[in-house]
């Protein structure tokens, strides 16, 4: 399972990291993701999504049948 969110598109980012003395090394900057479920009424049953921080907030504003909704536009399964 790729460390991804469901709802934003979310993905690790790479870079390096600089030190005092401007040694490089490479890090990685990885999402805040969490598994959580969500009852959707239109579909009449729970869904597990993995979502990250910002998605939670998305899912809060716009409602679970929204995004729910988009995620399935987009050829994802639910």
């Amino acid at each position: 399972m790729s460390a991804r969110c469901q709802v934003t598109g979310a993905v690790p980012r790479f870079g390096k990291s600089v030190s005092h003395s401007h040694r490089r090394t490479s890090r990685q900057w990885r999402p805040n993701l969490f598994r959580k479920t969500y009852w959707v009424p239109s579909l009449g049953r729970r869904v597990t999504l993995r979502v990250s921080a910002k998605g939670i907030k998305e899912i809060d504003r716009d409602g679970i049948d929204a995004v729910v909704g988009r995620i399935r536009r987009r050829g994802e399964r639910v």
